[in-house]
C-alpha cells in the first residue's frame, strides 16, 4: 500500500483552512531534497506557512510538497519531500498532526519534473546483507 502520510496532509489542510485557521508545516531541513532558504532553518527545522493567501501554486503530492511563496518579500520556489514533514497544525490553536519520524531513503525520488522513463519513482531493489561468521 502506499504511504497515508500524503493523504492526512492533504484533508488536514482542507480541514485547517475550511476552518479560517492558518495552515502551518513544520519541516526537518535537515533531510536529503529539502529546498528551502537556509537563512530561516531553526536548528535544523522550519516552519513553512501554507495558507491560501501566502502561497502560490500549492501542490501537497505523493512525494513531494511545492510552492512558491515570499521569503523576506522575495518570491522563492520550495521543495519538500513529503517524508520530511514533521507535522502540519493551525497557527491559531496548535490543532493537526506531527508524523512519526521515517527512515530517510539513500537518494529521494526525482522530483516534479525529473526523469520521466519507465523506472521513474520506482524505489530500487536494496541488496540482501546477512552477516557471515
Amino acid at each position: 500500500m502506499s504511504a497515508s502520510r500524503p493523504y492526512i496532509m492533504r484533508a488536514l489542510y482542507e480541514w485547517i483552512v475550511d476552518n479560517d485557521c492558518t495552515p502551518y508545516l513544520l519541516v526537518d531541513a535537515t533531510r536529503p531534497g529539502v529546498e528551502v532558504p537556509s537563512q530561516y532553518i531553526k536548528d535544523g527545522q522550519i516552519v513553512l506557512n501554507v495558507s491560501p493567501s501566502a502561497v502560490i501554486d500549492l501542490l501537497i503530492g505523493n512525494e513531494w510538497v511545492s510552492f512558491n511563496g515570499r521569503f523576506g518579500g522575495t518570491p522563492t520556489d520550495i521543495l519538500v519531500p513529503v517524508a520530511a514533514i514533521v507535522g502540519i497544525y493551525a497557527r491559531e490553536n496548535g490543532q493537526g498532526m506531527v508524523f512519526e519520524p521515517e527512515e530517510p531513503p539513500e537518494s529521494p525520488d526525482d522530483p516534479p519534473g525529473g526523469d520521466s522513463g519507465p523506472t521513474a519513482g520506482k524505489p530500487e531493489a536494496r541488496p540482501a546483507l546477512k552477516i557471515v561468521k
